[in-house]
Order: C-alpha cells, then sequence, then structure tokens
C-alpha cells in the first residue's frame, strides 16, 4: 500500500508523493505514465522524479464530471489505444516483466495470440491462486478459457487498471492515474469501466465508437474481459468477488 503526501515545488506545481509502493511497483508506474502520455492522447500526470523508494507525479486539480468531458475521454481513449503496443503483453518502454495490478502481481510476457495469452498469463494464474486459497473451483474457469474468443485486432496500449477510482475529473477533463499499462486488446480497458462504473460511462463509450468502431457484441464479451480484474479482486479480498468471477467464467456458455 502506498502512502501518498502532498507538496508544493519551487515552480508552484502541486505534485503528489508516494511513498511505499516498492521498486519493482514504482518502474512499473513510471515506465506505465510515461508511455501512456506519450500517446498524447489522455492527460497523465507527469513524473518528475522517481527512486526506489518514491514516485513525484503531478497533482490532478479536483473537478466534476460532465458529459463534454466524457465525450473527449472517450475520444482520447480510442487514440491513446491506437497508439498500439509491440505485442499482446508487452511492458512499457523499461518497464519490468515482473509488474504489478494494485496490490497484485501481473507478468508482462509477450504472445501473438489474444485469447491464449490472456488464458495463460491474465486469468489462469489467478485462478490458481483462487483454488489454493480455497476460494474457486478450476473447471469453470478452465472451461471458459477454452471459450475464449475476440475480434482480430493489433495489440493496444491498456490503461490496464481502468477502473472508475484511476480516472480522475479536473473540470475539463479526466486524466488517467495508477496504470497496469501492458499491450492488450483494447475491449478490456472498455470493461473494466463497465466492472465498476464510471461517470456518463454511455457517452465515453459512444465517443469512443464513433472514433474508432467496435466489433459488434461487445456487450457479450465484457464478463471475459472482467475476468482478470474479478479474479485479481478474488485473490485480494476474498470470497464476495468469487461468485462475481464464477458468474462472469458461466456466461461465456
Amino acid at each position: 500500500m502506498s502512502d501518498l503526501t502532498e507538496a508544493v515545488l519551487d515552480d508552484g506545481r502541486a505534485v503528489v508523493v508516494k511513498r511505499g509502493a516498492g521498486p519493482r511497483a514504482t518502474a512499473a508506474e513510471v515506465a506505465g505514465l510515461r508511455w501512456l502520455a506519450a500517446a498524447g492522447a489522455v492527460p497523465v500526470p507527469e513524473v518528475h522524479s522517481h527512486d526506489d523508494d518514491q514516485l513525484v507525479i503531478d497533482r490532478v486539480p479536483a473537478g466534476r464530471p460532465d458529459a463534454g468531458a466524457a465525450e473527449r475521454f472517450g475520444r482520447g481513449l480510442a487514440r491513446l489505444h491506437a497508439a498500439g503496443a509491440p505485442a499482446f503483453g508487452a511492458a512499457p518502454p523499461g518497464g519490468p516483466a515482473d509488474a504489478w495490478i494494485g496490490l497484485a502481481p501481473m507478468a508482462n510476457v509477450p504472445g501473438e495470440d489474444w485469447p491464449s495469452w490472456y488464458a495463460a498469463h491474465r486469468v489462469l494464474p489467478y485462478v490458481r491462486q483462487a483454488v489454493d486459497a480455497g476460494l474457486l473451483e478450476a473447471a469453470p474457469f478452465e472451461r471458459a478459457c477454452a471459450r475464449f474468443a475476440a475480434p482480430d485486432e493489433p495489440p493496444a496500449r491498456l490503461h490496464g487498471d481502468l477502473w472508475n477510482g484511476n480516472v480522475l475529473w479536473d473540470g475539463r477533463d479526466a486524466w488517467l492515474i495508477d496504470p497496469a499499462a501492458h499491450g492488450g486488446h483494447r475491449e478490456t480497458d472498455l470493461a473494466m469501466l463497465h466492472l465498476f462504473g464510471c461517470p456518463h460511462l454511455d457517452r465515453i463509450v459512444a465517443a469512443y465508437d464513433e472514433t474508432a468502431p467496435l466489433a459488434e457484441g461487445l456487450r457479450d464479451r465484457i464478463g471475459m474481459h472482467q475476468l482478470f480484474p474479478l479474479l485479481v479482486h478474488t485473490v485480494l479480498f476474498g470470497q464476495s468477488y468469487a461468485a462475481q468471477a464464477l458468474a462472469a467464467a458461466r456466461s461465456l456458455g
């Protein structure tokens, strides 16, 4: 768990100082923030300094989300994804292969085929942990993995942990923080927004779709993309998420 402190630089800019995440998690966050920022698509806090113990980034001014900001976010997210990645599972440049999603480890292992990569490096590692903890049985998830299918698209540049708490609104725009960035399928970020809700979500998705049209049947695939974060939450927080993970697995037929 990171310790957060606000501070002001000599030039008057407000920043957030994050301590205690550990060197690998800090390195992954720095690389992810810079990779997302390089796309020039969605505002991302600037990294001012970092070392093994702390990270200093811009503080995002507090504001309220509105429909216009949501539409700008949807268009920007589409452009971010279109910036691409070398492979499914590719780490950001300079980022560690052994990365993190929140408090959980996440391996960035490149692969060519999204369904098999997603099963092997996102879903099944957490299924095994949940089974070992007595929270789940493996069979429904193994059957679900055999049914994974998604539109054949090139690897997208993902935020990777795009729940509502990692989208901050400054009164005009949405900013992205705390990435678990990697190359993946663009529908995964959108499914994460659906999992925990987001203000004006319909407008975000509509603006995204206008900018980079989505394949038919996205709603039928949301449960598949949500399996990874639900399993992460199952391992971290226990039984209450296990039922949701099981329901998502069974939704695949």
